[in-house]
């Protein structure tokens, strides 16, 4: 059975990249590899993130080269 990846699952790639998938529609999902604190002079442009991510895009014909690890409710979650 094909992995359909959601929102917030943790997935490895056996192409050797794991994290979260921030993001899914139709065409690709993103793997979060890493979070990083934005230098505080970034926030005066835009305080609203205060984070930098790394995003890797998957598309829809590699999703068979995932696995699911685990879930977790939220991004805000520790």
């Amino acid at each position: 059975m094909k992995y359909d990846p959601k929102v917030n699952d943790y997935v490895k790639w056996k192409r050797g990249i794991e994290g979260w998938i921030y993001f899914k529609d139709k065409e690709y999902a993103t793997i979060e590899m890493s979070v990083t604190p934005r230098h505080e002079d970034d926030h005066a442009h835009t305080p609203f993130h205060s984070n930098d991510r790394l995003l890797v895009i998957c598309y829809r014909e590699q999703w068979n080269e995932l696995s699911y690890i685990k879930s977790r409710e939220s991004i805000h979650e520790s």
